[in-house]
C-alpha cells in the first residue's frame, strides 16, 4: 500500500515526460535536469496537498486568506523590471547572462506599455 501522499503514478508519469524534454539541448535526456524537475514538481504538489488538507479543516473565510498567504501571485512584469533597474543600479550582476536577462525583463515590460 502507496502513502496517502504519495502521487498518483500517472502524474509521476507526466512530470518524467516533461522534465525528460530539455528544449535547451535538442530535447537531449540530461539527468540532472531530470532530477531537479521532477523533484520540484513533486515538492509543488506535496504542498499543494498539505494546503488543501489545512484548507479542509477550517472555515471557507480562513481558507481563502491562508491560501492567498501559501501561494503569493508571483511578481508582476512591472515589478520584475523594476527589480533589474535596481539591480543594474548598484551594479549587482555577477555575470554577462544575468544582466541579459534583465535586459529582456526590461524590454518586455517597455513593450507591454501601450503606445501613445
Amino acid at each position: 500500500m502507496e502513502h496517502p501522499i504519495t502521487p498518483p503514478f500517472e502524474l509521476m508519469n507526466q512530470w518524467y515526460k516533461k522534465a525528460c524534454k530539455d528544449p535547451y539541448n535538442g530535447g537531449k535526456f540530461i539527468m540532472s535536469q531530470v532530477l531537479k524537475d521532477i523533484c520540484n514538481s513533486a515538492a509543488q504538489w506535496g504542498a499543494d496537498q498539505e494546503l488543501e488538507a489545512c484548507c479542509a479543516e477550517v472555515s471557507w473565510f480562513t481558507a481563502d486568506i491562508l491560501r492567498a498567504a501559501r501561494r503569493p501571485n508571483p511578481p508582476s512584469l512591472k515589478e520584475q523590471a523594476l527589480g533589474a533597474m535596481g539591480r543594474f543600479t548598484v551594479n549587482a550582476h555577477t555575470n554577462a547572462d544575468e544582466m541579459n536577462r534583465d535586459f529582456d525583463t526590461i524590454r518586455l515590460a517597455l513593450e507591454a506599455l501601450p503606445n501613445d
